[in-house]
C-alpha cells in the first residue's frame, strides 16, 4: 500500500517504521515546510495519507487530501465542534474517506469498550459517583484529551444521573473531567466509581506511542478497501 504522511513528528516517524516494516511504501512526507507538495505527483499517487499535526491544521489538511481524492486516516483532535458537520457530509455526499478516531491503540479500543459497559452497569447503582482524570505529556495543546472526551460522551450516554461532562465542576448532576499535563507522558485515562463502601476504578496507561502508532496503521489497511466516516467501532466489533 502506498502512504502518505501529514506531519512527521515523533508519531509521524513511529508511524512510518511501523508502515515500512509491514511492507508499505511512504511515497510522500508532508511537514509545515513543504505544504505545496499537497500538490505533487507523489501525494497524489498515495492509496492513504496519515494525518497527526495541530488541531488548527488538521481541517485544512483533509480538505488539501480530498482535493485529490486521497483517503485519510487522523488522529487529530480539536477540530470536529467547528468543522465536524462538514466533513460529514463531504464524506456523506461527496465521497470522500476519513477514518477518524481520537485514539487509535488497540488497547484504548478494548478500554473504550470495557468503559462503556461499565457505565451501563453502573447506572443501576445511584450510591456511585464517577469523575475522570487524564495525564498527558506537556506538548499537547488541547484538553481534555480527544480520548477523555469520548470516554466522557460515553458515559453520560448510559449514565442517567448524568447530565453532561464538564472540566472544574463541583456539580453532582456533571461527570468531572480533570486533566494534568506532566513530562513525556504519552497518556493515561482513569475512571473512577466511588461509594461510601469502596471505589471502583479502571485504567488505561500508555507505555508509549507504539501502540497509537501501529493501530494508525491498521486504520490505513482498513481505510484502503472502504469508505465514508469511518472510526475504530467499525474495524473492531467488540
Amino acid at each position: 500500500m502506498k502512504i502518505a504522511l501529514i506531519g512527521y513528528g515523533k508519531m509521524g516517524k513511529m508511524i512510518e517504521q511501523i508502515a515500512l516494516s509491514r511492507g508499505h511504501e511512504i511515497v510522500s512526507i508532508i511537514d509545515i515546510d513543504n505544504q505545496q507538495d499537497f500538490d505533487s505527483e507523489a501525494f497524489k499517487s498515495a492509496d492513504v495519507a496519515i494525518e497527526f499535526t495541530a488541531p488548527q491544521a488538521a481541517y485544512g489538511n483533509y480538505l488539501r487530501a480530498f482535493k485529490h481524492g486521497v483517503k485519510v486516516v487522523s488522529g487529530s483532535t480539536g477540530w470536529m465542534k467547528e468543522h465536524g458537520d462538514d466533513v460529514r457530509r463531504m464524506c456523506s455526499e461527496e465521497g470522500q474517506t476519513l477514518f477518524w478516531a481520537s485514539n487509535f491503540s488497540i488497547g484504548v479500543a478494548i478500554f473504550s469498550a470495557v468503559n462503556k459497559y461499565l457505565a451501563k452497569i453502573m447506572n443501576q447503582f445511584p450510591q456511585y459517583d464517577v469523575e475522570m482524570e487524564e495525564t498527558h505529556h506537556v506538548h499537547k495543546l488541547d484538553h481534555p484529551s480527544g480520548t477523555a472526551i469520548t470516554l466522557a460522551e460515553q458515559i453520560v450516554e448510559n449514565i442517567d444521573r448524568k447530565e453532561a461532562w464538564k472540566e472544574d465542576t463541583t456539580d453532582k448532576k456533571y461527570l468531572r473531567v480533570d486533566h494534568i499535563r506532566r513530562g513525556e507522558v504519552p497518556g493515561i485515562h482513569t475512571i473512577r466509581y466511588d461509594s461510601e463502601a469502596d471505589i471502583i476504578t479502571i485504567t488505561h496507561d500508555a507505555h508509549s506511542r507504539q501502540g497509537f502508532a501501529l493501530g494508525a496503521v491498521l486504520a490505513a489497511e482498513y481505510t484502503k478497501d472502504h469508505q465514508g466516516l469511518l472510526t475504530i467501532s467499525d474495524m473492531f466489533k467488540f
